[in-house]
């Protein structure tokens, strides 16, 4: 844990008079702003207030109409924010001005708090009160365009030309034609304190996948969060612009987030999910963990799944998943287990798609397989071997975005799981995303109606 002092002694070796603070909001956008250095300094032991807006409108900053945490009736006060001294950083895009993240751990009282990062937080200490230390990563697949002359008109994004064409995955070619941009990821997201463990193109025009290093759990969604933000600043920096949406064409496969995940020992000197003597390298608590995310997954699935567009991904055939599923190496199942040894088993939740909030994302998965590990759940399901598509035994995903969270905003499980006031603001706030989409005149229905109807 870093120290008052030390933070002040970093802020006073950096040039810059100003610092970046930012939060996420309920869709993980960072949401911040300049602050002076004698001003943050102040605000270290203190809370600084933040407009309660941040959790009362959507991705395109229209209010919600429909919750109650925040809105016209309450006039859009401030919550108390506090700053996370452990999150710092310096952006070195940004002529390596100092950034801190910050939460509201408790703006009105703990069980109004619907702070994505305070949500997480809490979770995780539910996991190490039991004895275990969350260990998580994130994975993104994501599109990248020749930036458009104008980028804030809408008709900008029908027609952006990929930085690459063709569908090649893992190409070297590819990483050749845009090296400056590759070499700039690297660097500057392993100075930001965002390391990849990977970076590579996938299959599709203009896609790119990485992988960012395993960490305790807060710090992994810290940085995946960071991540999103970080590669549509330095893309800028090329021309590019990055789309982190689920499924950008019906053509093409959809952007997955996928969630790595295992439990270890307090002193992580353990991985907690490995069983040297069972048959598939899987420990009880394990099995327990991976059954609580099976039985969990319908009633929360919108914390994986959180926009109109993240179900067009979740189709047959697609490279993500549809049915209740779990296998062995298998990526045509909700859940993968890799097979690692002491050090790399872990789970992969190939349900979570790049549009995620990552907070919610981690806290989904984290909390759904304490759940099965608090209650002991055996794992029934038999690992799918071979198309996980057809194996239709234990059930399907929601197919929308409406189905899904109407289940979630009904759910016992959910509320358990992460508090009835939390469910509720989510789920008015999927429900308002819904009726945004259920309001519009898409292309398809007017080349479809419009003359032969």
């Amino acid at each position: 844990m870093i120290t008052k002092n030390e933070i002040i002694s970093k802020l006073k070796a950096c040039t810059s008079t100003h610092v970046k603070v930012a939060v996420a909001d309920i869709d993980g956008v960072l949401r911040g702003k300049f602050m002076h250095r004698d001003k943050f300094i102040s605000a270290l032991d203190n809370e600084f207030g933040f407009c309660s807006v941040v959790f009362g409108w959507d991705v395109n900053d229209q209010v919600y109409d429909n919750v109650e945490i925040t809105g016209w009736h309450t006039g859009y006060g401030d919550f108390p924010a506090r700053i996370d001294g452990n999150t710092f950083r310096q952006i070195p895009w940004q002529e390596d001005i100092p950034f801190f993240l910050a939460d509201f751990e408790s703006p009105l009282s703990q069980d109004q708090n619907v702070c994505p990062r305070a949500l997480l937080k809490t979770i995780i200490s539910q996991s190490e009160t039991a004895g275990f230390k969350p260990i998580f990563s994130q994975e993104f697949e994501w599109f990248n365009f020749v930036k458009a002359n104008d980028a804030s008109s809408q008709n900008s994004f029908r027609d952006m030309t990929p930085i690459t064409s063709g569908m090649f995955g893992y190409s070297i070619l590819r990483m050749s034609d845009n090296y400056g941009f590759f070499q700039d990821l690297l660097a500057m997201l392993e100075r930001f304190g965002v390391p990849l463990e990977g970076l590579h193109t996938e299959t599709g025009p203009g896609v790119l996948e990485a992988a960012i290093q395993c960490s305790d759990a807060l710090e992994a969604a810290d940085r995946a969060t960071l991540f999103k933000s970080s590669v549509k600043e330095i893309g800028k920096k090329h021309n590019i612009t990055a789309s982190f949406m689920a499924k950008q064409t019906k053509d093409l496969p959809g952007c997955s987030g996928h969630v790595h995940q295992s439990l270890w020992d307090l002193n992580k000197q353990s991985n907690l999910f490995y069983d040297k003597e069972d048959e598939l390298g899987m420990s009880q608590l394990m099995k327990h963990f991976l059954a609580g995310q099976l039985y969990c997954l319908p009633d929360i699935l919108p914390l994986l799944a959180p926009t109109v567009n993240s179900y067009k991904r979740l189709t047959e055939g697609a490279w993500a998943p549809t049915t209740l599923t779990w296998g062995i190496d298998n990526r045509t199942t909700a859940l993968r287990v890799i097979e690692g040894g002491p050090k790399a088993t872990r789970i992969e939740h190939r349900v979570v798609g790049s549009d995620v909030n990552p907070y919610l994302a981690i806290a989904a998965c984290l909390a759904s397989g304490l759940y099965g590990i608090k209650h002991k759940l055996p794992l029934d399901n038999r690992h799918t071997i071979g198309n996980g598509y057809e194996d239709l035994q234990h059930g399907v995903l929601p197919r929308n975005l409406y189905d899904a969270t109407t289940r979630m905003a009904q759910s016992q499980i959910a509320s358990e799981l992460f508090g009835q006031r939390f469910v509720d603001h989510f789920c008015k706030s999927r429900l308002w995303e819904w009726r945004q989409f259920s309001e519009q005149v898409t292309d398809w229905e007017t080349k479809r109606y419009f003359e032969i109807i």
